[in-house]
């Protein structure tokens, strides 16, 4: 997974935290993702969070290094941003 390919991953069970978000309580936002909607990601950290993937920025931490990526292009559901790819 890199910078160039991560939104045509499988996103759950990766570390994500939200970086900038429209709404400030999103800002700050930690934990992992649990479960992934066309237009949701959920996070679980100290508590579950639904968080609206068009109206933040997310980095995700893989481990050997953080990608930050912005929640408009992971809008879709999973397996529609893979058919996405093929058609540029």
């Amino acid at each position: 997974m890199t910078r160039k390919n991560i939104i045509w991953h499988e996103l759950i069970g990766l570390k994500a935290k939200v970086i900038r978000a429209s709404h400030p309580e999103l800002v700050g936002i930690e934990g992992y993702v649990l479960d992934e909607t066309r237009n949701t990601l959920v996070l679980v950290g100290d508590r579950a969070w639904v968080v609206p993937k068009d109206v933040v920025e997310i980095e995700f931490d893989l481990g050997n290094e953080k990608i930050r990526v912005n929640g408009k292009d992971l809008v879709g559901r999973p397996e529609m941003r893979l058919k996405k790819r093929w058609r540029k």
